[in-house]
């Protein structure tokens, strides 16, 4: 008898044993995971500011008569209100990059396993699984590093973003803040990069291309790359079609209509030195954060006449005293066979030469004093 409640209690033992080994197998994995998200959660910046969102802008510098003359900036950027915008350049954006934005609570859990597995599959971060709101996140306040500690940092700040702001005040950030190639920042700042015009007189084939860029600004720069840049557009427009904010029509229309890129411009300064003197003034007098971030109109003394007419009369006295001097040599030497191309490429896009104007000549030959190009 006295056995077999020692067998008894001894069994009965082992079962508590085994029961609180995996009680502790159970919880110390939650604990840990619930300690870990707590020590994320206190290190998160504050997205209290987000209400008053006041990017960088850009400082104009203008001459007596009003005309811009220089610009600084740390980034190029022109805010706008998306209220103000087309309808179809939001849809656009979210067609784009987030089809389930105005669905889910800024976190696609659809989208992050699905990433997820692509990940695993490529041994390393190939897919973000991103929504436009960790877009945000990511944008304003983490490091563009591509780890699996700054993706849950993500994640959890796009949660606490969308519980704090509307839709329409994520995608107004998110249209402002993104980066779309060749320096510029925001829709508004890209729209005069591309097409030279506000992103209010967009077209939807022009919205496309914009909308197929931050993914990968520089492989689908519609400047650089036109095929990628056109293949990339038809997917936002197929998107959109299929998301129910353009008709089949409407879709066929904007694939056949021409999209029709701003010309480069010479973008050589009037008065490179006086504009320097002013950013340096107001950088020393104010400091860098008013000169790149409060977006200063500062109207100068600059006579865009008197400046021009000094500027021709130094460059006429230069070549005067360039002629005197004679002739010194070739600067470059141009090997034969790359001579018509070398010419060619010089004379693209050239123009009307201008009275006064240097153009770059290749001298083929010299003899007697006379050359021959």
């Amino acid at each position: 008898m006295n056995g077999t409640k020692q067998k008894s209690g001894k069994k009965g033992w082992m079962t508590r044993k085994v029961l609180v080994w995996i009680s502790l197998a159970i919880l110390l994995p939650i604990l840990g995971g619930a300690g870990f998200i707590y020590f994320l959660v206190g290190g998160l910046p504050s997205i209290s500011s987000l209400k008053d969102y006041r990017p960088s802008i850009i400082t104009r510098v203008y001459a007596d008569n009003d005309q811009l003359i220089d610009e600084f900036y740390l980034e190029d950027r022109k805010v706008v209100r998306i209220t103000n915008l087309p309808r179809f350049v939001i849809q656009s954006f979210v067609a784009a990059e987030d089809a389930r934005f105005f669905h889910h609570k800024g976190i696609d859990f659809q989208s992050i396993i699905r990433a997820f597995f692509k990940n695993m599959e490529a041994g390393s971060i190939v897919q973000g699984g991103s929504t436009i709101t960790q877009q945000v996140a990511k944008g304003l306040f983490l490091s563009p590093e591509k780890k699996y500690i700054r993706k849950l940092k993500e994640a959890i700040l796009a949660y606490k973003i969308d519980r704090y702001l509307k839709k329409y005040e994520i995608l107004n950030l998110y249209l402002n803040h993104i980066y779309l190639g060749h320096g510029t920042y925001g829709i508004e700042a890209a729209s005069q990069q591309y097409f030279g015009k506000p992103a209010e007189q967009l077209t939807l084939p022009e919205a496309a291309l914009l909308a197929g860029l931050p993914k990968a600004p520089s492989r689908y720069s519609p400047s650089l790359h036109p095929n990628r840049a056109r293949q990339r557009q038809i997917y936002v427009l197929e998107r959109m079609a299929e998301d129910g904010y353009i008709t089949e029509e409407e879709k066929r229309v904007a694939l056949a209509a021409p999209t029709q890129l701003k010309q480069d411009e010479d973008k050589e300064k009037i008065a490179p030195y006086f504009t320097e003197n002013v950013r340096r003034y107001i950088q020393t007098k104010y400091g860098s954060d008013v000169l790149y971030s409060e977006g200063l109109e500062v109207y100068t003394t600059l006579n865009m006449a008197s400046q021009e007419a000094a500027r021709d009369a130094v460059a006429r006295g230069l070549r005067e005293l360039d002629k005197r001097e004679g002739y010194r040599g070739p600067l470059a030497r141009v090997p034969e066979e790359d001579v018509v191309p070398f010419v060619r490429d010089m004379l693209i896009g050239m123009g009307e030469p201008l009275e006064g104007r240097i153009i770059q000549a290749v001298v083929t030959n010299v003899d007697s004093g006379e050359k021959i190009v």
